[in-house]
């Protein structure tokens, strides 16, 4: 059956043999099962069998019933399990119950949800998709550079983070009208502090103001001085300039600093206990 690419998915089927194989080298070496988003027509899919079991999820109905014909013998032995439907509705506390790497060519516009998702799973233990090159650039870029950003920050905090291989337009049918990279993350650890999230998209909410300014929208600007200093930050220093333990640092400050005060505040401001009376005039 021929299958024509939708829009509407993001979908730009990758064909390049020669990246597939690319792909294939820079898998983590582990015994965990991989799961695959959007496995398309089945090209890295095919590639990926020859090496583990997988566990794919398909929204494109059309596709689906594709990959059940070319993979009915895998699927039947249990070497593949295709799963029908939107991911992001199986993607509850974890996206499946066993330890699993997530390789997958995802289509760009939910490529950055489905890594942050995959960074808060602690099923996820490895993580190598191919994304817009831009978004990788986001995720992989070191403090300095003008595309760190949050996307980083979250990234290196959780594991290594490198951008693998850098793929052309012409690798893909119908090819994009960017370029592509693959990103690799060996996670050590999971996000899980849905606060720091917040608190980094406060930090770099206009990236090329200063941070301190950023801040200040939202923490007293004498608290965020006393911390800069202690810090040894300069004043001016801008969101990209920071490291990611100095984001760590400025949230663990700010946080013992405010939580300190609302506790000093309901403790003095407490109505104090008193007797009850019952006098009554005889």
């Amino acid at each position: 059956m021929e299958v024509v690419a939708k829009k509407r998915f993001g979908q730009n089927f990758l064909k390049d043999r020669v990246v597939l194989e690319k792909i294939i080298q820079s898998m983590p070496k582990t015994d965990n099962i991989v799961v695959e988003i959007g496995p398309g027509l089945g090209d890295l899919t095919q590639k990926l069998l020859e090496h583990k079991d997988v566990i794919a999820f398909e929204i494109d109905k059309d596709l689906c019933r594709h990959l059940q014909q070319k993979f009915a013998q895998e699927i039947s032995s249990g070497r593949l399990k295709l799963i029908c439907g939107d991911v992001i509705d199986h993607w509850k506390q974890h996206l499946v119950e066993q330890d699993y790497d997530l390789v997958a060519n995802l289509p760009y516009y939910v490529a950055t949800n489905i890594v942050l998702k995959a960074l808060s799973d602690e099923r996820c233990k490895n993580i190598l998709v191919m994304l817009q090159k831009e978004v990788a650039d986001k995720f992989s870029a070191k403090p300095g550079a003008k595309e760190f950003s949050s996307l980083a920050v979250l990234a290196q905090s959780v594991g290594e983070v490198k951008r693998a291989i850098i793929v052309k337009p012409s690798s893909f049918s119908p090819p994009p009208k960017v370029d592509s990279a693959v990103l690799a993350i060996q996670k050590h650890t999971n996000l899980d502090d849905k606060d720091f999230m917040e608190f980094l998209k406060i930090a770099f909410k206009q990236p090329r103001k200063i941070l301190m300014k950023n801040l200040s929208q939202h923490y007293p600007k004498e608290k965020l001085a006393t911390i800069f200093s202690q810090l040894g930050l300069a004043s001016n220093i801008r969101p990209h300039e920071a490291s990611t333990s100095i984001y760590h640092q400025l949230y663990k400050r700010l946080k013992e600093k405010i939580d300190g005060e609302i506790a000093a505040n309901t403790t003095t401001t407490a109505a104090p206990a008193t007797k009850p009376t019952n006098s009554t005039k005889q």
